[in-house]
């Protein structure tokens, strides 16, 4: 199926349980790599969580100490829950998970379910651990943040390269 070409600006809102560690970590690596194609005028890039456990709070420590170490800084992000209007206003709604990913599609107006995704569906095909979820590092050990970061830097790419290609 051919994807519809986008107008500009076009924009991305990365969705996690909580958003205090995946999507925000998918913002903060997504924000650099859009700066860095010279697209950060074009492409407007925000995160939010399916929960409100942590509205207004800051990306959880590790998530942020493991992202500054690749260059990434999160420390503007607030937490988010996701609202109806997101719907509306966001070209690429990006679930971190299945889970996720079927709870937006339960918010979503049937208008709107086009635009709601996983983010691996970026993942690309020879990446070396195929998997189509971002998993959750929170209960886990520090290398679960560097996994979470190895997924969506390449996840990342394949996007910006497919909205860079809509909007030629």
């Amino acid at each position: 199926m051919t994807k519809q070409a986008l107008q500009m600006p076009v924009s991305v809102l990365f969705v996690c349980l909580g958003n205090i560690c995946r999507s925000p970590t998918a913002d903060g690596v997504f924000q650099q790599k859009v700066k860095a194609a010279g697209l950060a005028d074009q492409i407007i890039i925000d995160s939010a969580g399916t929960g409100g456990w942590h509205i207004g709070n800051p990306a959880d420590p590790r998530a942020s100490k493991y992202a500054a170490k690749r260059g990434y800084d999160m420390s503007a992000l607030r937490a988010r829950q996701v609202v109806s209007s997101d719907f509306e206003r966001f070209d690429y709604i990006l679930a971190m998970d299945n889970n996720n990913l079927q709870d937006l599609q339960a918010m979503c107006p049937d208008a709107y379910q086009d635009r709601v995704q996983l983010m691996l569906d970026y993942l690309p095909e020879d990446f070396p651990t195929p998997t189509s979820e971002v998993p959750d590092p929170y209960y886990g050990g520090d290398d679960g943040f560097e996994w979470v970061l190895d997924l969506i830097e390449a996840a990342s790419d394949r996007l910006l390269a497919d909205i860079q290609q809509r909007l030629a």
